[in-house]
């Protein structure tokens, strides 16, 4: 058997993580939203929400940090663990969060990935951690509450021991997340922030002049014969095949895609929306997005000593 990924939540976080560009560490972003008719490639936008996250740079320190945590804790039991390594992201994810919206990556890749696919991650050599390493990379079967703090893990007892050693609740893999993101008790959920944009993207998308944008564009792309009410992926919609989303067909249908939503707005109308929830988001949980703001910083500066 492989090596199971650290734990579910730190790949979960990792992806959330990049879905917009952040503004680094230096405070919340405050900035306004731009006029919607200025609005043409989402991948220049900023948010209200991106200064309590980490940028992407930081967010790889974060999780090289996190994996050697997790190595720490499983030489602790005598086992050398490798993790596998993440590949470095072409684009921020925040390029297409409005579906393609940039006319010269229309014309040139269509909806395929901006230089090409993503490879997946490269899988760990064989450590040879057998049935007992695995046991303490991912811990025995988990019984009542997952602990939530590195303190609270501490304290409670997985059932297990191996050589001399009780197993951490969750297995190292756990600890190396709880290390990085949650050492002491109270602190805010990791997953907090990326909630809130959620929420603040649903809403958006349901805001009656975004919704009224969004039948615009639609209309906008059956002028051409396109039948799609999909702004985000409306590849399946248009009879597009994975391997054929750069061909002749796919350019053409994304050049429409782009030119719709610049004659409709429909970028900067949902943007608009968007950023507005999210204001109000930062304001209706300012407490807690402070405490999120100084965790992540400390969390930032752990990755960097535990880096270097």
């Amino acid at each position: 058997m492989r090596p199971r990924a650290p734990h579910a939540a730190a790949v979960l976080l990792g992806a959330a993580l990049l879905t917009a560009c952040a503004s680094g560490t230096d405070g919340p972003s405050a900035a306004a939203p731009a006029p919607p008719s200025d609005v043409t490639d989402a991948a220049r936008l900023s948010y209200p929400l991106d200064g309590y996250k980490p940028t992407d740079e930081e967010s790889r320190g974060i999780e090289r940090a996190q994996a050697l945590l997790t190595a720490d804790c499983m030489r602790r039991f005598g086992f050398s663990y490798r993790p596998p390594e993440q590949p470095r992201p072409v684009r921020s994810a925040a390029a297409s969060r409005y579906g393609l919206t940039d006319a010269a990556t229309a014309s040139r890749y269509g909806y395929a990935p901006r230089g090409g696919a993503l490879p997946p991650p490269k899988a760990p050599a064989d450590d040879g951690l057998g049935a007992t390493g695995e046991l303490v990379l991912g811990g025995p079967p988990l019984r009542g509450r997952v602990p939530t703090s590195l303190a609270e893990s501490e304290r409670t007892d997985s059932g297990r021991t191996v050589n001399g050693r009780k197993v951490p609740v969750g297995g190292c893999g756990r600890e190396g997340f709880l290390r990085m993101y949650a050492p002491r008790e109270g602190a805010v959920d990791a997953l907090f922030v990326f909630r809130l944009e959620t929420e603040a993207y649903t809403r958006a998308r349901q805001d009656p002049s975004v919704a009224r944008a969004v039948d615009a564009w639609s209309r906008c792309m059956a002028e051409k014969g396109y039948r799609t009410d999909d702004p985000v992926s409306p590849q399946q919609d248009l009879g597009l095949p994975p391997d054929a989303f750069g061909g002749p067909r796919a350019i053409a249908a994304a050049a429409q895609d782009v030119a719709c939503k610049r004659r409709t707005r429909l970028v900067g109308l949902w943007y608009a929306a968007e950023a507005g929830f999210q204001r109000e988001a930062a304001e209706r949980h300012a407490e807690t997005l402070t405490r999120a703001k100084s965790e992540l910083d400390a969390r930032i500066r752990l990755a960097a000593a535990r880096n270097g």
